[in-house]
């Protein structure tokens, strides 16, 4: 029953409302089956035999100076059917909106805790189980909340209804109550093979929907080699499995009511039979007390049904709870709140990195002056988008320092400090969007006319003008629709969008032709009038813009820092 606590611990205001709505509900159900019982036993004539419940029904209208009669009787009941009804009413409105809450609130928990990590975080889980849990499985966990609800409201039914039972023979309650439990202890491994299929459920739907999403970004060199069956062979594979575990799992909720019903039936008949030949009770006595015995069984069936519900969905509860917690552990540290900015540039002092036992870079020590292009050259794996990440702050290194003004990074404010970034990574993504979505990228602070400036300064002004509908035009998946050379003007353009005091430009001439290179260098040099330019490149296409050059082979500076004549 851990889930139980925890939803309790998590929503304990509108759990209890639901709880108190539902007790009051229960009770005024029995208040209105106690009426029934009245009118049940005064037509058989077996008035000395009124049971307990139906005695103190008859002394409540009696105080109330109202004669027990059939009238009265039938206005009782009908005013506490209808008010359990508007009870019911309320209590399922909170579950539903509970329901909505876990999903959101499982949602957003993951969603911030994985935005507020550190980049190792991101280096080592994978996005496709990521979505999948913020999409599907939240999903299935809301689902796990609204079956623990409907259990605890069959639950304080069940409890009314025992109650009264007991009220009426003690005797046979017990008897019935032992018979049950035995029958559904019976029943307990259905419920263990449901809770096992939904668990599986959710593991081999995460690596499903893992392996579909870097099938997708990789789509087309698989299709360009004819490789794409590969893929197809193991997505099969997988689908295959989550179906078997789906089976599972409905044949064990289906079988469980199956089994349940005709046993409840045959519990009923032989009870019936034991009362009136070998107990000698009265037929009005028999049947309130078969009726009510069959209420208080078929209740506690109804019960272990959405148990079994709720334990094959909570699988998906607690893997996105392991989810959270996973990425809060994996936050980032708190940064100090001095305010940054750039005016004289940014200094990297003796700065050594590793990735556990594999250093990245080792004893670099540079200067990035503000105001002119800075361009960090050499081979793939030589360390440069690893100092890169330290300037941002994505990564801290294990020793050294940078300074930006003077002032250590670790003292300034984080998020601060990268708001004054503009990045351009070297694979350009783009929104399957429109070209005014992917410059802004929907801030509502940003209009029309800053994404013209900034497209005007990335030099895409020309060509976004003549698109079919300017700005509005859109890009296609991934950028589809545009050239290289556009989706890279359009990716510096979204960097430069919110005036930033400095560029990062990560490969940013690697995936073009001579043209277009030439076109984004010419960019670059005009560019750096404006702003502090710092590029990644393993090729020499950016030196002759460049006012410093410096060359990283292994992780160390091979080359002083030197202006580019």
């Amino acid at each position: 029953m851990r889930l139980l606590l925890h939803f309790a611990r998590a929503y304990p205001a509108r759990g209890l409302l639901t709880l108190l709505a539902l007790l009051l509900a229960g009770l005024l159900d029995g208040l209105g089956l106690s009426s029934l019982l009245t009118m049940l036993v005064s037509v058989s004539g077996d008035s000395a035999g009124l049971p307990l419940p139906a005695r103190q029904v008859t002394q409540f209208l009696a105080a109330m100076g109202i004669p027990p009669g059939l009238g009265p009787l039938l206005v009782l009941m009908v005013a506490a059917m209808v008010a359990k009804a508007l009870l019911t009413l309320a209590a399922n409105a909170q579950v539903g909106y509970t329901v909505a809450r876990v999903a959101t609130d499982l949602r957003l928990g993951l969603l911030r805790a994985v935005l507020a990590s550190r980049w190792e975080y991101y280096l080592h889980t994978p996005i496709g189980g990521l979505s999948n849990a913020i999409s599907g499985e939240a999903n299935r966990a809301s689902n796990a909340y609204f079956n623990a609800a409907q259990m605890i409201a069959l639950l304080v039914q069940a409890v009314i209804y025992t109650a009264l039972a007991l009220l009426v023979s003690w005797q046979a309650t017990l008897v019935a109550l032992g018979i049950g439990g035995a029958l559904m202890g019976a029943m307990g491994g259905l419920v263990r093979r449901a809770r096992r299929a939904g668990a599986r459920q959710s593991q081999l739907t995460a690596a499903l929907v893992t392996y579909l999403t870097d099938v997708l970004q990789s789509v087309k060199p698989l299709k360009a080699m004819g490789r794409e069956d590969l893929a197809d062979g193991i997505l099969a594979s997988q689908t295959r499995q989550i179906d078997k575990a789906l089976r599972k799992q409905v044949i064990a909720k289906e079988a469980l009511p199956a089994v349940q019903e005709p046993l409840l039936a045959s519990l009923a008949a032989g009870g019936l039979y034991l009362a009136m030949v070998h107990l000698g009770m009265s037929l009005a006595a028999v049947m309130v007390v078969i009726f009510l015995l069959a209420r208080v069984l078929g209740y506690f069936t109804k019960v272990q049904r959405q148990y079994q519900h709720m334990v094959s969905s909570e699988a998906a509860y607690w893997l996105l709870h392991a989810a959270i917690t996973k990425a809060r552990a994996a936050a980032e540290p708190p940064a100090g709140g001095a305010r940054p900015c750039l005016e004289h540039g940014i200094a990297l002092k003796h700065v050594r990195f590793a990735y556990g036992e594999q250093a990245v870079l080792d004893d670099i020590s540079l200067d990035i002056p503000a105001g002119q292009l800075t361009t960090l050259i050499g081979p793939s794996g030589a360390g440069k988008t690893t100092l890169v990440d330290v300037v941002i702050g994505l990564l801290s290194p294990q020793s050294g320092e940078v300074l930006i003004d003077g002032q250590p990074l670790a003292q300034l404010d984080r998020r601060a400090w990268r708001r004054m970034i503009g990045y351009v990574p070297q694979d350009t993504l783009l929104l399957h969007d429109s070209v005014l979505a992917n410059v802004t990228l929907g801030d509502p602070a940003l209009g029309r006319d800053d994404a013209e400036r900034a497209l005007r300064l990335a030099g895409a002004w020309e060509f976004v003008a003549e698109l079919p509908n300017g700005l509005d035009t859109p890009v296609g998946e991934r950028g589809g629709k545009l050239s290289g050379g556009q989706r890279q003007r359009i990716a510096i353009a979204r960097a430069l969008v919110h005036r930033p005091a400095l560029v990062i430009l990560d490969e940013p001439t690697s995936a073009l032709d001579a043209a277009a290179e030439a076109a984004v260098r010419d960019t670059l040099r005009e560019l750096k009038t404006h702003y502090t330019l710092l590029a990644i490149t393993h090729r020499p296409a950016l030196l002759d813009v460049s006012d410093h050059v410096h060359h990283i082979v292994g992780g160390r500076l091979r080359t002083a820092n030197e202006p580019v004549t």
